[in-house]
């Protein structure tokens, strides 16, 4: 098995796009909600991307889909957040279009990296 073979992943470049613009929505939300909404859409987001790489170096099909289930999840995750910031004001419908195309092509790949283990 390679090395780090996530490095080579597209899914897994699109996770780091995805994180950078996550940073820079968490940058303009106001002082008080930075912490709370803040850190939680960055854990989220960082989620996607570090079950990616944690999956990839596991022995086993079943294990490595375990991860990518989770990753799953936290696109899920991520979305609702955003909507949130999207519904409360706090970031435009642009911004929240631009995410959401990310994460459904995240979300895509994912599905497509776990029906190929599954087969």
């Amino acid at each position: 098995m390679e090395q780090f073979r996530f490095r080579n992943w597209k899914v897994y470049r699109d996770a780091q796009e995805l994180f950078c613009v996550v940073l820079s929505v968490v940058r303009k939300l106001p002082k008080e909600f930075r912490f709370e909404i803040g850190s939680q859409i960055i854990r989220s987001a960082l989620s996607i991307l570090l079950n990616i790489a944690e999956g990839s170096g596991k022995s086993s099909d079943k294990e490595m889909n375990r991860f990518l289930e989770i990753s799953l999840g936290s696109v899920y995750e991520t979305l609702a957040a955003i909507d949130a910031l999207e519904y409360n004001g706090f970031i435009t419908k642009t911004e929240c279009e631009k995410v959401e195309r990310l994460l459904a092509s995240i979300s895509r790949q994912l599905g497509g990296l776990k029906k190929r283990l599954d087969s």
